[in-house]
C-alpha cells in the first residue's frame, strides 16, 4: 500500500485537479454502462489501464460529488480508469447491488463501494472478492467489516458522539428538549451516528427528552418538510441532532421561517465548505468534520498497489474527525471555521 503525502498536501493537488474532474465525471456516469469492453483478466483496459470501480450511495449529495471528484482525480494522477455509479437515493441497497454487479462483469481490478446498508450487499461483496476483485468500503462499513479487504471511513459512532457532547454543553445546564432528523431505517451510518450522538448526549433512545424525530433519506427538503411537520406538534424545543449537513440546512431554513433561530441550537456531521460556512454564518451551531478526499484517493492508490504487485489492502481506517465550531465549549476539543475553510474536505 502506498503511503499518503500529508494530507494538507494532497488535499492542494486535488484541488489543483477538480477542474479536470469534473469535466470527466460527467462522461464516466453517462458512459458506465459501455466501460466494460476490452477488459482483461488482470482488471486492465484495453489501453493497459488499471481500471476501478466506484458506487456511492447516492449521485447529488454533495459528501459524494466530493468523493467522487476526488476518486476521479485519483484515478487521473494513477493512469487508470474508474468507473462510477451510484444509487438512486440513501438507502437504494438494491441500486447498489446491480451497480456491483454491473462492475464485476466489466473486469475492475478493484471496487469502491459506500454501502447504504451495511449487510446487503455481502453476497455481491463475497463475490467479487472470489473473482479477484479487491473491495474496499468508504466512508461506511459493511458487517462486519472483514466482509471488505480494507475499509477507509470516519467512525461515525465517533462523529455523533461528539456532535451529542457539544450540543449538551451548550444547553450549559438546561433541562434538554431534542429533536432527532435521521437518515434511512436500513442506513448503518444512520444508525451509527444516532448511537454516538445519544451516548453523547447522555440520553437514550426512549428519553423524554425527546419530542420529535424523523427520517429524511438525508436530504435537504424531506428534512425541512419533517422538521415544520414536528414544529406543528410542539415548538418548545432546543437541541436539534441532524445525521448530515443537507438535513442541518432544512432544518435551520424551518427553525427560521418559525423564528426559532437563536432558541435553537442545531448539530451537524459532514464539514463540507459550504456547511463550515453555515456555521460560521449561524445557521447551525457546530459540525463534525469528515475527510472525503482522503478517503478516495487511499481507496484509489490502494487498487492501483494491489494490480502492481498483488498486493491487497486490510483493515479498518479512521481516516478522522474535527469538531468545528466559532463557539467553543469548555472540555471538549474543537477547530474554528477559519479552520475549517482550510481543510474542509481535504
Amino acid at each position: 500500500m502506498t503511503h499518503d503525502p500529508p494530507s494538507r498536501e494532497r488535499a492542494c493537488q486535488w484541488r489543483c485537479r477538480r477542474g479536470a474532474a469534473l469535466l470527466m465525471v460527467g462522461g464516466l456516469l453517462l458512459g458506465a454502462a459501455g466501460c466494460g469492453e476490452g477488459h482483461s483478466d488482470s482488471g486492465g483496459t484495453g489501453s493497459g489501464k488499471v481500471k476501478i470501480g466506484l458506487v456511492t450511495k447516492t449521485e447529488t449529495n454533495p459528501y459524494f460529488v466530493t468523493l467522487r471528484e476526488a476518486a476521479v482525480a485519483a484515478a487521473t494522477e494513477n493512469d487508470a480508469k474508474l468507473i462510477a455509479l451510484a444509487g438512486r437515493f440513501d438507502g437504494d441497497n438494491e441500486g447498489q447491488v446491480a451497480a456491483m454487479e454491473s462492475l464485476i462483469s466489466s473486469g475492475v481490478k478493484g471496487i469502491l463501494i459506500t454501502p447504504s446498508n451495511g449487510t446487503g450487499l455481502l453476497s455481491t461483496i463475497a463475490e467479487a472478492r472470489r473473482q479477484g476483485i479487491a473491495v474496499i468500503a468508504l466512508d461506511s462499513t459493511t458487517e462486519p467489516p472483514s466482509a471488505t479487504d480494507a475499509t477507509y471511513a470516519t467512525d461515525n459512532v465517533k462523529a455523533g458522539r461528539l456532535q451529542g457532547s457539544y450540543l449538551r454543553a451548550a444547553l450549559a445546564g438546561r433541562p434538554p428538549k431534542v429533536i432527532m432528523l435521521d437518515g434511512t431505517d436500513d442506513s448503518t451510518v444512520s444508525k451509527q451516528r444516532r448511537e454516538g450522538f445519544l451516548k453523547g448526549f447522555g440520553i437514550t433512545n426512549d428519553s423524554p427528552a425527546i419530542r420529535g424525530q424523523a427520517n429524511t433519506n438525508g436530504e435537504r427538503n424531506p428534512a425541512q418538510a419533517a422538521t415544520e411537520n414536528l414544529l406543528e406538534r410542539t415548538s418548545d424545543i432546543n437541541t436539534v441532532y441532524t445525521i448530515n449537513e443537507p438535513v442541518a440546512s432544512g432544518a435551520s431554513a424551518a427553525m427560521a421561517a418559525r423564528g426559532l433561530t437563536q432558541k435553537v441550537t442545531i448539530g451537524s456531521i459532514d464539514g463540507g465548505c459550504d456547511g463550515v460556512r453555515d456555521v460560521r454564518s449561524g445557521k447551525y451551531a457546530a459540525t463534525v468534520m469528515q475527510f472525503p478526499v482522503r478517503m478516495a484517493t487511499r481507496g484509489v492508490d490502494s487498487v492501483v498497489e494491489y494490480a502492481k504487485n498483488g498486493k491487497k489492502p486490510h483493515g479498518l481506517s479512521d481516516t478522522g474527525t474535527v469538531l468545528i465550531t466559532d463557539k467553543p465549549v469548555d472540555g471538549l476539543a474543537s477547530q474554528d471555521t477559519d479552520w475549517g475553510l482550510k481543510h474542509c474536505w481535504g
